[in-house]
């Protein structure tokens, strides 16, 4: 029993502290001036408090599956973690192998960690070579975060992190991610071939809105953001406007449908 308990408090305060560092990460991350700055501040905030390694951020490309078209430093970006050769064998390999339903129905599930994707989707055969190459290149688990519908941070790890990352850790990781994409989005080169906003949305309007469609109540969106109540409602009072929506649920189905959020 003691020892539950300690585990509990440990996990508690590293909530704590992960929290403080990721709502840091949010306030400052306009101040950045590159994707590498931007990807390294937010891998500095989960690896300080978790096992967790930021692998990078992608932006999709209007014909789901177009691998032509992913360039590194224009619609991807890695992180200096990522191991050695990871990248090239996976851009070569997605050529033949890449299921775009497969991957996109994996990366909405934003609160799962690859391990517990793989046990819900039983990928076999073909559709298990991203998950080999990971082991192969010394990555255990990950966390994948998609972003208004346009782009994707990726996490990585060395070890299972179904019992190590919390529901409410999830939230806030994801949470600090998208305001990282956001960032990006503004520094990297246009390209009309790319997802871009249908509405300009603010960052704590579109990080409220995916906070909902997660099923997060407004005290844990407020949590997770540090924010108050009342100001979690006024964000998402203002998104519905801005999508000509009644209420909290026809404004997240009209994000959905319009591919800002997951």
């Amino acid at each position: 029993m003691t020892t539950v308990l300690k585990f509990e408090t440990s996990r508690s305060a590293a909530y704590t502290d992960l929290q403080a560092g990721l709502i840091g990460y949010a306030d400052r991350v306009e101040e950045l001036r590159s994707a590498d700055a931007v990807l390294e501040e937010l891998h500095d905030v989960t690896t300080r408090h978790l096992p967790l390694s930021v692998l990078g951020a992608a932006r999709f490309p209007l014909k789901s599956g177009d691998w032509a078209s992913i360039e590194l430093g224009k619609l991807a970006f890695l992180h200096k973690s990522v191991p050695e050769g990871w990248w090239e064998e996976y851009h070569a390999l997605a050529r033949g192998k890449f299921r775009p339903m497969l991957f996109l129905a994996a990366s909405s599930m934003a609160m799962h960690t690859w391990t517990e994707a793989r046990r819900m989707f039983q990928p076999i055969g073909v559709d298990n070579w991203t998950y080999d190459l990971a082991l192969k290149h010394g990555m255990r688990d990950g966390l994948t975060c998609p972003v208004g519908g346009r782009w994707v941070v990726g996490f990585w790890s060395r070890r299972d992190l179904s019992n190590l990352v919390t529901r409410q850790m999830r939230i806030m990781i994801c949470a600090a991610a998208s305001f990282g994409a956001l960032r990006l989005e503004q520094l990297a080169v246009p390209d009309p071939n790319c997802i871009g906003p249908h509405v300009h949305l603010t960052p704590r309007e579109l990080a409220v809105l995916r906070l909902a469609a997660a099923g997060a109540t407004f005290r844990e969106a407020a949590e997770a953001l540090g924010l108050g109540d009342e100001t979690v409602r006024s964000h998402l009072k203002k998104a519905q406007s801005k999508l000509g929506a009644g209420n909290r649920t026809q404004a997240v189905a009209e994000a959905l449908r319009q591919h800002l959020i997951p």
